[in-house]
């Protein structure tokens, strides 16, 4: 089990108020976990003491948020409250096969607002590793436990949660297209945006601010970028032909486009403001397609037909000479490099079935993460551990999840409808 660094201090943090949407509550995501990593840490999840009832919800939040990550397989704790004063019995839990074990309380402060406050212990080595005190109204008490557990995974694995991080996904029924905004576990999803034409390739900006996407509501694809602390919308590009395929630059500042303007389709940058000189980096024969920026924003990789068949290719990002990535198979697209730059995930077509693929960018190697045969639009979370798809099941798009080792699995789906086009937002500020 890796821990890191320990700290004995109680961290303060304010959870602000929820983003000023005015949107509406729709129907939920629900996750199925079908698969889990191999060597779980067992942790115990103490019930946390306090407010009855909301300190039941937090506690439910952090446990399910531990559990559907596949790393941790949680210790039945019974009815047993325990707050973040409470004395531990390290030989006791250490008999009852917990490695790590979480205590706290919930309670309300005399302006009315809720504050967590936690603490979490090394059984084997008994010790203190630290805790955290939450200030949050009672509409945002999800979000508490969500950086509760954030704090765990970090202290136990070394990596960053994503607990807290949001995922954006276009939801279909019918001829409705709503662009839709959920927590990482599919539950407070809020609508962005309805529409009566499609509304494709949502793709946050760095500071999770901003949505760029495709619409078709003018009967034609249009990029927009949307706020989602305002709900103002802003044309980016409604250029001659087809606007398409917007990622965002690292620092926030650009957005990698898709242009029909000159002919076919190439990639240009533009401000992401909409303002700023509009640049084309490819010029080939073919059709040149799905831009994204490398983790340090030297690179756009992206897909082309201009060999023969599509392939993954990146060039600078300022432009020059494209350089062919995938050699394997004659159909590999949607690139999507991981957070930290070393990996590249893709879908790659193999005996008719479309699968997610991951790509070792220092060997070359490519390792098969899915088998579910009609995958598409993958996206990291932001910590590189997971990436979720677009897929079908039973008829029906679905999203699945995958750790990019392939032994976590999870499928995200609504009781109607399709869901389509997911984008992994980036880490809670």
């Amino acid at each position: 089990m890796k821990f890191s660094r320990f700290s004995n201090g109680l961290a303060r943090l304010l959870l602000g108020g929820a983003l000023c949407w005015s949107l509406a509550a729709e129907a939920q995501l629900a996750i199925e976990i079908t698969g889990a990593g191999a060597n779980r840490i067992p942790v115990a999840i103490a019930d946390f003491g306090g407010e009855a009832g909301a300190s039941q919800a937090l506690t439910a939040v952090v446990r399910s948020d531990l559990e559907r990550s596949g790393l941790f397989r949680l210790v039945d704790t019974g009815s047993e409250v325990l707050s973040e004063i409470s004395a531990v019995d390290y030989g006791d839990w250490k008999i009852r096969g917990v490695d790590a074990l979480a205590a706290g309380s919930l309670r309300r402060n005399a302006d009315g607002r809720l504050e967590a406050r936690f603490r979490l212990y090394d059984t084997n080595r008994q010790s203190n590793l630290g805790g955290a005190a939450y200030l949050t109204a009672a509409p945002q008490l999800r979000a508490a436990g969500h950086r509760v557990a954030d704090y765990i995974y970090e202290k136990l694995t070394g990596e960053k949660g994503v607990f807290s991080t949001r995922i954006a996904y276009v939801h279909k029924t019918g001829s409705r297209y709503e662009l839709r905004i959920a927590d990482s576990d599919g539950q407070n999803a809020q609508t962005a945006l309805v529409s009566r034409e499609p509304i494709i390739s949502p793709a946050w900006s760095p500071d999770g601010a901003r949505i760029a996407y495709v619409s078709f509501e003018n009967k034609k694809p249009i990029i927009f970028v949307h706020s989602l602390t305002t709900g103002a919308r802003q044309v980016i590009a409604n250029f001659k032909g087809s606007n398409s395929a917007p990622a965002w630059s690292p620092d926030g500042q650009r957005l990698a486009i898709v242009l029909t303007r000159d002919g076919n389709s190439q990639i240009y940058t533009i401000g992401a403001n909409g303002g700023g000189a509009l640049t084309r980096l490819t010029s080939s024969a073919g059709i040149d397609t799905e831009p994204q920026f490398s983790a340090n924003g030297a690179q756009i990789y992206f897909t082309s037909d201009r060999g023969g068949s599509p392939q993954i290719y990146r060039v600078a990002a300022n432009g020059g000479v494209a350089e062919r990535v995938t050699f394997e198979g004659n159909y590999n697209v949607s690139p999507h490099p991981s957070p930290d730059g070393k990996s590249l995930a893709f879908i790659t077509r193999q005996d008719g079935r479309f699968q997610l693929a991951i790509m070792d960018l220092q060997s070359r190697q490519v390792q098969m993460l899915s088998d579910f045969g009609r995958d598409e639009s993958p996206s990291f979370a932001p910590n590189g551990r997971m990436i979720v798809v677009a897929t079908e099941t039973n008829g029906r798009g679905v999203l699945s999840a995958v750790s990019t080792d392939g032994g976590v699995r999870q499928r995200l789906s609504v009781p109607v409808g399709d869901v389509r086009e997911p984008a992994w937002g980036p880490f809670a500020r």
